[in-house]
């Protein structure tokens, strides 16, 4: 199995585990979880996930981006700083990044250019999108438009919806503007999950990817504990039969799109 998504590097892990970050990790690894992507989301997550992936090299993979929560008017500087940081890693991703209305829409105009110019750079560096999207689908959409009028040929790099809950209409919209992977964490456990597990047989086992988003959402049984990446055979578990497949099948076939997603 393949983590597409996880903080591992994060205060949660690092002040808890005796061993720091990498035990998490290690954890992750004896539980089948052969490989992690790190997404930053600000300089000081870039540094930290510089840190923890030279502990791990081998598990784990980066990815370097400025969340939407995280804009400031000095975008472009932090930005630069974070590609400063995690260029030298290899980053198989620009991520996360995107829009996130749940909070706070004062800064919505400068999440909008943070996020077109994020794909535009992941276009320019042949790279693919980790977006984030939250209770701003819409203007998601709207902003994957506008980079793809603004980018080399029309293009758009490969993107994936991270933490993906939405309907299966909302994975039609989606696919409207662009054929993106979706990743599935956590969530698709819960009782009060809403339509997700439709729109999970809507998306279809080649459009998925396994992910925690770990230290948050963590799944049935584990729920209400700090996540982490070892519990993502719970996930792969629940998307098995919600679909109906094998485990086993889930996993070979999450791992492929994951493999292709990244090219690793």
């Amino acid at each position: 199995m393949i983590d597409t998504h996880t903080h591992l590097y994060m205060d949660a892990f690092s002040k808890e585990d005796s061993d720091g970050c990498a035990s998490a990790v290690d954890r992750a690894v004896e539980a089948g979880v052969a490989l992690m992507v790190l997404p930053s989301v600000d300089r000081e997550s870039a540094a930290e996930v510089k840190t923890l992936h030279a502990e791990r090299p081998l598990s784990t993979r980066t990815a370097m981006g400025l969340h939407p929560t995280e804009v400031g008017e000095d975008w472009r500087e932090e930005l630069d700083d974070i590609i400063e940081i995690l260029g030298p890693t290899a980053p198989v991703a620009i991520g996360e990044v995107g829009i996130d209305l749940y909070w706070d829409d004062s800064n919505l105009a400068l999440q909008k250019e943070a996020f077109i110019s994020q794909i535009i750079l992941a276009e320019r560096l042949d790279l693919p999108v980790i977006i984030h999207c939250r209770d701003g689908l819409e203007v998601c959409l709207e902003c994957i438009a506008a980079a793809r009028s603004r980018s080399h040929g029309g293009k758009l790099p490969p993107m994936v919806f991270h933490s993906f809950t939405g309907s299966p209409d909302d994975v039609r919209r989606i696919r409207e503007t662009c054929d993106p992977y979706f990743g599935i964490n956590g969530v698709v456990t819960f009782k009060n999950s809403g339509r997700l597990p439709e729109a999970v047989r809507e998306i279809g086992i080649d459009r998925i990817l396994l992910e925690t988003d770990s230290p948050y959402l963590a799944p049935v049984p584990r729920r209400g504990r700090r996540n982490e990446s070892s519990y993502l055979t719970f996930i792969n578990t629940k998307i098995a039969e919600i679909i109906g497949l094998s485990a086993e099948e889930v996993d070979e076939a999450t791992t492929r799109n994951a493999k292709a997603f990244f090219r690793i």
